[in-house]
């Protein structure tokens, strides 16, 4: 993307102040112009030189950084936590805005910058107690010596570089907004995990499931949102023996009449991504070329410049890395040491539950639980907003058993999710104390399976699909993390929380907790479906999973042999859509030609001869999407005419598996209309209306796949200048290359254990945060065409490898 830079700042300046109002550019334009101290001095010269000579006193030996022709830093030191305090060095001369950002968006903080318009995201997240999860983690990281030195160190380093900042060295966004960076510390650390955890562990449907059950009959409902998916691949194989079962939770005997609440109203509100998940797989070398096994990860987050991620190589005498870390946080999170390799997908169970309160009165001072009202506590929140009076916010803490759980929507705060009449607590699994940082401290210096299972039981939240593989040979994947041990159902709804009855009643044991070692058909995969089938797991699991990626890389990886690294991208790659491919009978079946007219049967053809795979170019994947979406729509909306306003939406595996299953499908018939309607007038009905959609479309130049879904990578900011808009990717929802418009594969990595390490990975930013620089976003147009970097695992012996283009000394003094 980079521009000439006089262009480059000449069309920020202007399009800035058409873009963003007064209260979020406060900065004067003459100050942003200034050549000493304005945008100008973020302008990074052609051939820019990062090499430096640098001494600071909290080191205690050397190190040094050899920056490559990528820009990513390959840290060699004497000390392993001079190797952190150099990351943390590293992450904030490249990153500092977009650590901040995150962390204060965590902590509830971004009225203070971005004025009252952040108040709700403010409240939300302080309420949801954000804060108090970090500090409860920071208290647990603080009793373990080893993970404590090394978020010291990483802090030291991080106020290390923002101790050398001036003015004219700030980063752009703060000249923009106006303010200068704080000093660094590990309840931001914390507060970073946390956000982490929010997006991948933060998502519930307790209200609008609640609303539905509430709604809908007893058997409409199990039809609309049922326990088990037929069509299931699940990450541990059917049939595969299970670890005997020793905790037993135990529904209570009132559960169906009371495991509900009236006057739910739903509106817009902030949520997590539900598409947050990820692919991994390791092969054994029994089916690959080279013998060795080839471990894949490519986890689907959000797109945003800069990018999630920061490649790194940490060279110390205990271990040998590389792989991703973030921009906030000690140590890789993702990739390979000299042993073995590493990944993660979102494991995507329920963790996080409501509780309806009953307070004694509305002064919240004391709240009913098993027969006796018992004392609340309280935190006082100050949220400071620019240019404005501070607000106060007073929050309630309710002990449920042991948990003291924040009543995050009353009376004074609905979040657009109760009717302002009730009081919900939430017990979420992130407050729990939890060092999940240790994972990745232990994972970068494994050895073997055995240091593997160490490391994996220190993930608590988010719980993670950790998968692995070793050049002894072996593979390996648990459905790792700490999980309540729930009841069928438990969980779904909003619970009474007036005794111990609907309480978590234990979390599920370790040993218990689903994993394959080395299985029989030579590979491990996950794709953020159920870890097992619901019909042989003791403990309760949730409703609904994302399968049909799972469906589609067991298939192919069942099939394929002689595998090789190319072959690995290319399936991380993979447009085929087998959601559609089970959908499509089901069209074509019910679609009647001589009832079209000419332009609609244009569409048809495209359809038929459509390759079932969501291509660049590919016409026939945006009319199957656009079908598909009108097709729920004339099935359900007459259903859901009359529900509340947020009511949860059938799960889109209920309505094709019930169409597959029943010709007759119940909701087919528009309840609004005396006659019987039937699948084929639906698709009938749905396809007539895509055709007016698609025509438009077409009109407009948007009717091939990438042009209709418009992927874009933005700026944290939104500002289109810093952006990458109308990406031309291929792949979607239910394809294995889940780029969709603005999510998607946020790093894809393949590594092949051979004797010396093979492997490979790319990211769609750069390593730089700075949009003037050129290495801000050059690997997005390779991340696009599937195209892969070397990853190069540099030894000390290369030094003077020509792909060196700068060294950075760090040494104490």
């Amino acid at each position: 993307m980079r521009i000439a830079f006089s262009i480059f700042f000449a069309a920020v300046t202007i399009g800035l102040i058409m873009l963003l109002d007064s209260t979020l550019l406060p900065a004067p334009l003459g100050r942003l112009l200034s050549p000493q101290h304005g945008f100008w001095q973020n302008a990074e010269k052609t051939n820019e030189d990062f090499s430096a000579d640098l001494k600071f006193p909290q080191l205690s030996g050397k190190v040094s950084v050899y920056l490559d022709d990528r820009l990513v830093p390959h840290v060699f030191a004497e000390q392993e936590n001079d190797a952190y305090f150099v990351q943390g060095y590293l992450h904030a001369k490249f990153r500092l805005w977009q650590m901040e950002l995150q962390t204060f968006s965590a902590a509830g903080r971004l009225s203070e910058f971005f004025g009252d318009r952040a108040l709700n995201h403010d409240r939300e997240f302080r309420r949801l107690g954000m804060v108090y999860a970090a500090e409860r983690a920071e208290q647990e990281m603080n009793k373990d010596a080893a993970i404590k030195a090394e978020c010291d160190a990483y802090t030291a380093g991080v106020n290390a570089y923002i101790n050398s900042l001036t003015e004219s060295t700030l980063p752009v966004e703060y000249k923009l907004l106006r303010y200068k960076p704080e000093p660094w510390n590990n309840l931001k650390t914390m507060l970073f995990l946390k956000y982490m955890c929010y997006d991948l562990a933060g998502r519930d449907e307790d209200f609008e499931m609640t609303s539905a059950k509430n709604y809908f009959n007893g058997n409409d409902f199990a039809q609309l949102y049922p326990y088990i998916q037929d069509s299931l691949d699940p990450i541990i194989p059917k049939g595969t023996v299970l670890p005997p079962q020793t905790v037993f939770p135990k529904a209570p005997a009132d559960a169906d009449s009371l495991y509900m609440q009236k006057g739910i109203t739903i509106g817009d509100y902030e949520k997590p991504d539900k598409e947050n998940g990820s692919n991994n797989w390791a092969v054994s070398g029994k089916k690959t070329k080279s013998g060795a096994p080839i471990l894949c990860n490519d986890p689907h987050l959000g797109l945003n410049l800069p990018s999630l991620w920061y490649e790194i190589q940490i060279s110390t005498p205990s271990f040998n890395a590389y792989g991703v870390s973030f921009p906030g946080a000690p140590g890789v999170v993702i990739g390979f040491n000299d042993s073995c390799a590493f990944g993660v997908t979102n494991g995507g169970r329920d963790v996080k539950d409501f509780y309806s309160i009953r307070f004694k009165d509305d002064s919240r001072k004391e709240y009913l639980f098993n027969g006796t009202y018992n004392p609340t506590k309280f935190r006082v929140d100050t949220i400071r907003i620019k240019d404005k009076p501070d607000f106060i916010d007073s929050v309630a803490y309710v002990l449920l058993g042991n948990d003291w759980c924040p009543v995050m929507f009353d009376k004074t705060y609905t979040g657009n999710r109760t009717d302002g009449k009730g009081y919900y607590a939430v017990r979420w699994k992130a407050h729990d104390p939890s060092l999940d940082l240790k994972y990745f401290n232990l994972m970068n210096r494994a050895k073997n399976y055995n240091d593997y299972q160490v490391a994996a039981e220190y993930f608590h939240a988010p719980g993670q699909n950790c998968v692995f593989a070793c050049k002894n040979g072996d593979i390996a994947i648990r459905t790792q993390g700490e999980w309540p041990a729930k009841w069928k159902g438990q969980g779904d709804f909003i619970m009474p929380g007036t005794d111990t009855s609907y309480l978590w009643q234990g979390m599920i044991p370790q040993s218990e907790v689903p994993y394959q070692y080395n299985p029989e058909r030579g590979f491990v995969s996950s794709a953020n479906q159920k870890p097992v089938d619901d019909k042989t797991y003791p403990y309760y699991l949730g409703r609904e999973y994302p399968m049909y990626r799972g469906i589609a890389i067991n298939r192919r990886l069942s099939a394929m042999n002689n595998i090789t690294p190319e072959d690995m991208e290319q399936l991380q790659t993979d447009n085929y859509n087998v959601f559609a491919a089970m959908a499509m009978p089901l069209f074509l079946k019910n679609l009647d030609d001589s009832k079209l007219n000419a332009d609609e049967k244009k569409y048809a053809d495209l359809l038929r001869g459509w390759n079932l795979r969501n291509d660049v170019g590919s016409k026939g994947a945006t009319v199957f999407e656009i079908l598909w979406n009108n097709v729920k729509d004339t099935i359900y909306d007459d259903e859901f005419a009359k529900a509340p306003k947020g009511t949860m939406k059938p799960f889109e595996s209920s309505l094709l598996e019930g169409l597959l299953k029943d010709s007759a499908y119940k909701f087919a018939d528009n309840i609004n209309t005396p006659e019987k309607e039937t699948v084929a007038d639906d698709v009938l009905a749905a396809f007539k209306r895509s055709a007016q959609q698609l025509k438009q479309l077409e009109l407009a130049g948007k009717l091939d796949w990438e042009k209709y879904k418009a992927t874009h990578i933005d700026h944290l900011t939104k500002l289109e200048a810093f952006s990458r808009r109308n990406l031309p990717i291929g792949g979607g929802t239910n394809n294995i290359n889940a780029a969709k418009e603005n999510h998607g594969p946020s790093w894809r990595m393949v590594v092949s254990l051979t004797e010396k390490t093979e492997a490979y990975g790319v990211y769609p930013g750069g390593q730089s945060g700075n949009p003037g620089s050129k290495y801000y976003d050059n690997f997005v147009d390779q991340w696009v065409a599937g195209k892969y970097n070397l990853l190069w695992m540099m030894t000390k012996d290369e030094t003077k490898d020509k792909r060196v283009k700068a060294v950075m000394q760090f040494t104490k003094g």
